[in-house]
């Protein structure tokens, strides 16, 4: 062998490929098989306690179901990140609860749409970041971006934890499968049908082994509900269990906008309005609050002297705090001093504003005493008294981290919602109506005939004290509750609402107790 000629080297054989590890659609979930199947459970637990005519305590147990799946997955690390805004599951359980105090369809909806906003906030905020943080619309493009961004985790969690490999594997065996039923259903439904004309004792045999009902479109339908209602489950785990993005809202304080209003004219605007609105309290505290108030002014019914401004004023209201808003974010204020002015006249423009929403609260205080209550003008009161409140809250955010004012809003509105539903207004209206009635012997009882069982209670007492002359459309209204409530509540629809209604309808010794299913 000659040393100099260089010897060729031996084919090698290919070094086996090794796959890189496919990355994880979901790198925060550290167990997507049990999340996936925890979802499932959620979807399943949902079907079985809301897919009912009526929602009850049903609802408040599938919240509670929801936010603990949540505390075990995140576990302690994620209780932990999630401390901060953990006050918000109390007004979601007050809310949730309440769904199954409440019969009113108003207050039933009103209910589950501010659960959805806290549940949403909630999940938005569990990994990281501050709702107090927020901006006044920023709590609008949480919710809509939330719901959004939940949609995305659903199918990622099940390709992450479905083998897809696996199926592959047995992809041979499950088309040749398919392939022989396709090939079997046929024939055997063809001689079936032969042997079936062949011999009517077999016929007869086969309809009787054969004529059961499978319920498919049931199975279906709550199949379809089962899935659906694990999706949202997964989108709200999933969401608020994600690596949160380096900026997102909540997570820094709101940055002032750039002024673009001079400081002059916009004093100009803020004392030109002011004196406006300082006329026109002086006018309405003279008449409404100081002089004799009970009659109407010259000229008008209580009626038309109610309604006429009653609306006007709210809107006034409305867009002063508007106003408000949007002077203090754009005028430009370059030195104490005119920081100072300009806060003591926004600060008498809502004081004056104040004045007005109280006027408009008398005029309509006038008018429920002339006419009673009814369900729009309870909603406008506890509206009105919410309205003030955030006109307060803006005064002193004048003077004290303005940037606080999104979420003293949101609380008052969440207030609001709580408001409602201790007050059980459809009661409050009964209650009220018939004292009025003990004072003037007149009982509107056109008013009574929307209400719900929240209102039976009062309408059962109510009959004890009215004249002959109302007892027989009270007797009317009562018989319609009793048709209404007359199939029981299955547990998870079991109302607060309807047992007593129930209860006080037993008691009149008029009906008989109600079936349950």
């Amino acid at each position: 062998m000659n040393p100099s000629v260089p010897m060729s080297p031996l084919p090698s054989s290919p070094a086996p490929s090794v796959a890189a590890p496919a990355r994880p659609l979901l790198p925060w979930v550290r167990a997507p098989r049990r999340m996936l199947a925890l979802s499932l459970g959620l979807g399943v637990f949902a079907e079985v306690l809301l897919h009912r005519e009526r929602w009850g305590v049903g609802f408040p147990l599938m919240v509670a179901a929801l936010v603990g799946a949540l505390a075990w997955l995140g576990g302690r690390e994620g209780w932990q990140r999630a401390r901060p805004n953990a006050w918000l599951l109390a007004p979601l359980g007050l809310v949730s609860a309440f769904v199954a105090m409440r019969d009113s369809s108003w207050l039933l909806a009103l209910n589950v749409l501010t659960a959805g906003v806290l549940l949403m906030l909630l999940s938005h905020f569990w990994a990281a970041g501050r709702v107090e943080r927020l901006g006044l619309t920023d709590y609008v493009l949480v919710f809509f971006g939330s719901a959004a961004q939940s949609l995305l985790y659903p199918p990622a969690l099940v390709r992450e934890s479905v083998d897809v490999r696996g199926l592959k594997t047995h992809s041979r065996l499950l088309g040749a499968l398919s392939r022989g039923l396709l090939l079997t259903l046929p024939v055997l439904l063809v001689f079936g049908l032969l042997l079936e004309s062949a011999d009517g004792v077999f016929s007869s045999t086969m309809q009787r082994l054969l004529s059961f009902d499978l319920g498919v479109d049931v199975l279906i339908a709550r199949a379809v509900g089962v899935g659906f209602s694990a999706c949202i489950a997964a989108g709200v785990l999933g969401h608020a269990l994600r690596r949160r993005a380096s900026k997102e809202l909540g997570d820094a304080e709101v940055t002032a906008a750039t002024p673009r209003l001079g400081y002059i004219e916009a004093l100009m605007l803020i004392f030109a309005v002011s004196a406006l609105f300082f006329v026109f309290a002086a006018f309405q505290v003279s008449y409404l609050f100081i002089g004799d108030a009970t009659s109407p002014a010259a000229g008008y019914t209580f009626a038309e002297y109610a309604r006429r401004g009653f609306f006007e004023l709210v809107v006034v209201a409305s867009l002063t705090l508007a106003l408000v808003m949007a002077l203090t974010r754009w005028t430009r204020r370059e030195t104490r001093a005119a920081q100072t002015v300009f806060r003591a006249g926004t600060s008498l423009m809502v004081a004056l504003t104040l004045v007005i929403l109280a006027s408009a609260m008398r005029r309509l205080s006038l008018y429920e005493d002339a006419f009673g209550y009814t369900l729009l003008r309870v909603h406008t009161h506890v509206f009105m008294v919410a309205l003030g409140a955030a006109l307060t809250w803006r005064a002193v955010t004048l003077w004290w981290k303005p940037e606080r004012f999104a979420v003293g809003a949101f609380a008052t509105a969440l207030g609001a919602v709580l408001v409602l539903n201790f007050l059980n207004p459809e009661a409050f209206i009964v209650r009220h109506n018939l004292e009025r009635y003990a004072r003037t012997g007149s009982l509107d009882t056109e008013m009574f005939y929307d209400l719900s069982a929240d209102a039976v209670p009062g309408l059962v007492q109510g009959l004890s004290i009215a004249s002959e002359g109302y007892q027989g459309p009270l007797m009317n209204l009562l018989t319609e509750h009793q048709d209404r409530l007359s199939q029981g509540d299955a547990v998870p629809e079991w109302n607060l609402s309807r047992f007593l209604a129930r209860r006080a309808l037993l008691r009149t010794g008029a009906w008989s107790a109600p079936v349950n299913p």
